[in-house]
């Protein structure tokens, strides 16, 4: 991940650039590796970079060869190589950066351009000639991204990876929405991305086709290990991570077969930048292209004592031989992180901070050992139906307008997550299942295929498609034990003690005559536990109040239950008494 602040149309630029280049360092730690800044007329680009692609050339912000356009970009373009290849005029790069293709998009397409990406990004990028700011945020929202504006500067438009670098200069700021594209010449947000499943209200009928489902969800993950440095997994030994990991030690077994043939005496691949030849990334047959492969896959997994999670994790590694790394924490080390965990994600959200103090706990480990990237396994569940509340969904028709409707709000919540948690330590996660191709397949699936019932458990036609036993000959992805392991949320595998810590620590902190007077600027916003007070009151000592409307809560649907924990609903195997 990287971090941009801009400005477009500041009206003193060069007295600004002070404040902005201190807003940029707000987000730093997103971008540890390289800091630049680019002034145009009265518009400020700033970029904090984490380099991943073109690592000794791509710092920026990126300018064309007449230096007219300008661009900042946090994210990664998987397709690159294939854009570089596909257009219709001859463009001369400078870098090798997988981001740079977005300049030569623009100046064939317009605002079209972001329909073109595949891949996780936020850019924004400035025509000098027109004065015209473009920005825009990928299909899903997996990069964060946000806007903002000044009463004292009418103007003006502000943009940023975080909140941090907009509060104390913004009154009024938004969650940039994913799939949209703004124009300065308009001042209007156009929504790009639109796929045939948008629509909630349209039930798709489309059978189910497993083969096509592992085909897709394979070439999702070999897309994301496109790297120029160390990479590894998040592995929680669930089912998600677990078939990331099994792919991604496939793949990364490829690679080095493949390095080890070419050191051999192979030919080498011509390298021609321009047509996207000798770069990292996919190329038209769908065959990885990378610089690097470790000699063995790193796998990562976090815990309390005794774990869920560990356990799991360590079975799946030592059955994939992935070299696995297991970090124990304790709930003091998970209580003494908590403010930090808050500020960094920018949320009062239960269960987002529940489940990323571990995710940031780890991303500190991970880092010092000198990896870069992680793939991660976030949006199976939205996509499949796999939280455990979704077996008290009614009928297909409910179920399927559940997963759009968690799909479309990822951005405010795992999205959100994974991002902030990684990046707080200039580690960068990527999410296989938001693939927007693996999405068009998934999401179209007759939902009825999707359902919760007594002879099938969540998500199991994903389980299914990777279920290689009447398949003879065939290498098993997984463990039986793991493919077919209950859904267990991330905070509460960890170790069903950091759950029930929390809330007795937010039993010190807030009191009940507390929980009677909320305070006035809150609204109608009031935290309906202690532990969701408690959360609030960490994130107004780090933001003011209007950035409060960009948070939203994490809430089951068809269910009674008053803690978001899967553990409070009657089918989890380890469920609370009162589970509902």
């Amino acid at each position: 991940m990287c971090g941009i602040f801009a400005c477009h149309r500041h009206p003193d630029v060069h007295k600004f650039k002070p404040t902005a280049l201190r807003l940029a360092k707000a987000v730093r730690h997103r971008g540890p590796d390289w800091s630049g800044n680019v002034i145009a007329n009265n518009t400020i680009l700033c970029h904090e970079r984490l380099s991943i692609v073109g690592v000794e050339s791509g710092a920026q912000p990126l300018t064309s060869p007449d230096e007219n356009i300008i661009l900042a970009v946090n994210g990664e373009i998987y397709n690159h190589r294939l854009i570089r290849k596909g257009l219709k005029n001859d463009y001369h790069y400078k870098t090798t950066s997988d981001c740079e293709v977005i300049i030569p998009l623009y100046m064939e397409y317009g605002l079209d351009a972001p329909k073109h990406l595949d891949g996780m990004f936020s850019f924004v990028l400035y025509d000098k000639k027109q004065d015209r700011t473009i920005a825009a945020r990928d299909p899903i929202g997996i990069t964060t991204f946000y806007q903002g504006w000044s009463s004292k500067e009418p103007g003006a438009v502000y943009f940023s990876s975080e909140l941090k670098s907009l509060h104390p200069v913004c009154d009024k700021i938004q969650a940039f929405p994913p799939g949209h594209v703004f124009d300065s010449a308009t001042g209007e947000l156009t929504r790009y991305f639109q796929p045939s499943w948008w629509d909630p209200a349209k039930v798709p009928s489309t059978p189910l086709d497993l083969k096509l489902l592992r085909e897709k969800l394979e070439k999702s993950v070999r897309k994301r290990l496109m790297a120029e440095v160390p990479y590894g997994v998040l592995l929680s030994g669930g089912l998600d991570s677990s078939l990331v990991a099994s792919i991604a030690q496939r793949e990364t077994l490829r690679l080095k077969k493949a390095a080890l043939e070419a050191n051999a005496g192979a030919d080498p691949v011509p390298e021609n930048p321009d047509s996207g030849e000798g770069l990292v990334g996919i190329d038209d047959d769908n065959t990885l292209s990378t610089v690097t492969y470790l000699p063995q896959l790193n796998s990562f997994s976090i815990g309390l004592p005794g774990a869920p999670d560990n356990k799991a994790a360590l079975e799946v590694a030592k059955f994939l031989g992935t070299k696995h790394h297991v970090m124990t924490f304790t709930v003091e080390d998970g209580l003494n992180a908590l403010s930090d965990v808050i500020y960094h994600l920018e949320s009062y959200d239960v269960t987002t901070i529940r489940a990323s103090t571990p995710m940031y706990l780890l991303s500190r480990k991970i880092k010092a050992m000198g990896i870069k990237m992680v793939l991660s396994g976030e949006g199976s569940d939205e996509t499949f139906g796999g939280y455990l509340y979704f077996h008290a969904a009614p009928d297909k028709k409910a179920f399927h307008e559940e997963t759009v409707r968690r799909v479309k709000n990822l951005h405010l919540s795992d999205c959100l997550r994974a991002n902030k948690s990684t990046s707080a330590w200039g580690l960068e996660a990527r999410v296989p299942f938001l693939d927007k191709e693996f999405l068009e397949l998934a999401m179209n699936i007759d939902p009825q295929e999707k359902m919760i019932t007594s002879e099938r458990i969540e998500k199991y036609i994903l389980r299914k498609a990777f279920d290689t036993s009447d398949e003879p000959g065939a290498e098993p992805y997984l463990p039986d034990n793991i493919l077919w392991r209950q859904k267990e949320q991330f905070s509460d595998g960890v170790g069903y003690g950091w759950i029930d810590a929390l809330k007795e620590n937010a039993e010190i902190h807030v009191t009940d005559e507390m929980m009677k007077n909320p305070k006035p600027e809150w609204g109608d916003d009031i935290p309906d536990t202690k532990e969701a007070y408690w959360y609030r009151l960490m994130f107004d000592e780090h933001f003011p109040p209007h950035c409060a409307s960009t948070v939203q809560r994490w809430v089951p649907t068809w269910s009674k239950q008053t803690d978001p924990s899967g553990r409070a609903i009657a089918i989890h195997n380890q469920k609370y008494k009162t589970a509902a």
